[in-house]
């Protein structure tokens, strides 16, 4: 059943959807980018892509989801192809900036995606309470917070244009997520994984390579691929069964599990900063759950 923008459907259901997105979409990113130091980004990015494509197809097909797609904006292809094309560019300026070295610039401002679909929700008519309002807006500090700005060193242009590139692609790309999924989310997400695998099937051609993957990384490639693809299936059916605004808020904390997965497992040093982000988060959750 879709959203009708103004009336609240189960929350708690809304909330633990989007809080498993950002579990699966912060681990995903963690496994990626360990991945991304010995391979191209853009090669994982594309096989990754290409086994959530696969287990979309499969999901769609046995579980009887698949209908065919149309050329209306009520339909979940038009959203989905967007979703695609603006996440990709999203994604491919999102690792140029991480390519200038300068994470706690980058990162930062492209956790601030959640801004264009919180303006999207806004349009259509979602009126949050003012404590989910205050739980949103701690939560969005908090994930900003989390990924480790700096500060200190300053601001330099090209990090911070390929940070607003990122932040743009992905939150435009959310949008259009919340858009299709008031169709189907699972093809929302299929498409939007068919758009992306067709890109890089191009690049691949372009360039002949899929990447020099070893065959013990198959089982990790798999894993990100799905992992990805069920974060974005969760926080599209999320934004069904409550508001669009409380589900893209906490669906956007997972730089939150990637910092939490690398202090665990890779012995990085969280900053003074990143504390105050994670409690901000867990703060901002407890006053939307309220």
């Amino acid at each position: 059943m879709p959203l009708i923008y103004g009336t609240r459907y189960p929350s708690s259901m809304s909330a633990a959807l989007a809080l498993f997105s950002s579990l699966f979409w912060g681990s995903a990113d963690y496994l990626a980018g360990n991945l991304s130091k010995r391979y191209a980004a853009i090669a994982v990015t594309g096989v990754t892509q290409s086994f959530g494509l696969l287990i979309g197809m499969t999901i769609a097909l046995f579980g009887n989801s698949f209908f065919a797609p149309t050329l209306h904006w009520n339909n979940y292809f038009l959203p989905g192809v967007f979703a695609g094309v603006c996440g990709f560019l999203g994604l491919i300026s999102y690792y140029s900036g991480l390519a200038t070295g300068r994470m706690g610039v980058v990162a930062p401002i492209s956790s601030l995606s959640a801004v264009i679909p919180l303006i999207y929700a806004f349009a259509r008519g979602e009126r949050p309470s003012g404590i989910e309002i205050a739980g949103i807006v701690i939560a969005l500090i908090g994930s900003f917070c989390a990924s480790g700005p700096e500060i200190i060193k300053g601001v330099p242009l090209k990090p911070l244009i390929f940070g607003l590139g990122a932040a743009v692609g992905f939150g435009t790309a959310l949008a259009f997520m919340a858009e299709g999924s008031k169709s189907s989310p699972i093809m929302t997400m299929t498409t939007m994984r068919l758009t992306t695998v067709s890109v890089c099937v191009l690049l691949a051609l372009r360039y002949r390579t899929i990447g020099g993957f070893k065959r013990v990384e198959l089982p990790t490639l798999v894993v990100i691929g799905a992992a990805d693809f069920l974060a974005n299936y969760f926080l599209g059916v999320a934004t069904t069964k409550g508001m669009v605004s409380v589900a893209m808020i906490l669906g956007s904390l997972f730089p939150i599990v990637t910092v939490l997965l690398a202090y665990k497992f890779l012995h990085e040093r969280l900053h003074k900063v990143q504390y105050f982000g994670v409690f901000c988060a867990v703060l901002g959750v407890a006053l939307i759950s309220l």
